[in-house]
């Protein structure tokens, strides 16, 4: 089952229902962007899973693009309001940064994607992926993890990871905490990038799924090589070159990603101590 976890939007900023007395009902999902035809699939109510989040199971429909309306309630004896902001590519939580859906938006594709599309596209997204992987030295998947019997540092602000006494080798976040009988928490944590969080990877992954589609000799669908010319009576054609990175519309480099690389430090190589006497019993510090 596919989750949707979604930060209300009202007045123009995000906004937390609960503390209010309020709450987020419900989500309607349709099959074109208008929102007016038949809704394909509802969920709620929503679970909040810490300030300003909640979570929707959403129902079973099959893959593609889809447009969404949530309603909530702002705060408490108010009238519902909308949401419709969301456009959701479902299925989520296959270990994607990127959708199909998203490579045909880069392709010019229209869509519903047949299934040899999205297979297509799903192998070059999950190839892009394991370039970056690779360079970055780091999965792009975070991994769940629970603290039990755990108690915090501070109360006032939960959600914070440093709350709680946990040393990691890795970013993390918390995804919800619950209150045990002792009074101690548990706390469910996502360990580790998340890749589908972070644009750049996002924007990379999309783009070189696209492109390495688009370069492909049995390429059919959309826009393949970009022709700079055509003779008047179509005898040649020639092709324009990629633009070259830092011009518009090129692709994005994977130095772009440089500040999310996780970096191998090892210890430097000691010379070999002579044996005592001849030498000082002390460990020289070798800078």
């Amino acid at each position: 089952m596919s989750v949707y976890d979604h930060k209300p939007m009202w007045a123009g900023a995000h906004y937390d229902p609960a503390p209010a007395g309020g709450e987020v009902n419900r989500l309607d999902l349709y099959a074109t962007p208008e929102r007016d035809g038949p809704v394909v699939g509802s969920a709620g109510p929503a679970v909040r899973l810490r300030a300003g989040v909640y979570r929707f199971d959403l129902p079973t429909v099959p893959p593609g693009r889809y447009w969404g309306v949530i309603t909530f309630i702002p705060n408490e004896g108010s009238q519902p309001v909308t949401d419709a902001s969301v456009r959701l590519d479902l299925p989520t939580g296959q270990g994607l940064v990127g959708s199909p859906e998203a490579v045909a938006d880069a392709l010019g594709v229209p869509l519903p994607l047949t299934a040899t599309q999205r297979a297509a596209y799903t192998e070059e997204i999950r190839n892009a992926q394991a370039d970056v992987a690779a360079y970055l030295n780091r999965p792009l998947v975070s991994t769940a993890r629970t603290l039990r019997g755990v108690t915090p540092v501070w109360r006032d602000a939960l959600d914070d990871i440093e709350a709680w006494p946990i040393r990691l080798d890795d970013t993390a976040e918390v995804v919800t905490y619950r209150v045990a009988a002792d009074g101690t928490y548990d706390v469910d944590l996502l360990v580790g990038l998340n890749g589908a969080h972070e644009e750049t990877i996002v924007r990379y992954v999309v783009a070189h799924a696209a492109e390495s589609i688009r370069q492909r000799p049995d390429q059919s669908d959309g826009p393949g090589r970009r022709v700079s010319s055509v003779s008047a009576e179509g005898q040649s054609i020639s092709y324009s070159d990629s633009p070259t990175t830092g011009q518009a519309g090129a692709l994005p480099s994977i130095n772009s990603l440089n500040r999310l690389r996780r970096l191998t430090f090892q210890p430097l190589t000691r010379p070999p101590r002579a044996p005592w006497p001849y030498s000082s019993s002390r460990q020289q510090r070798w800078l």
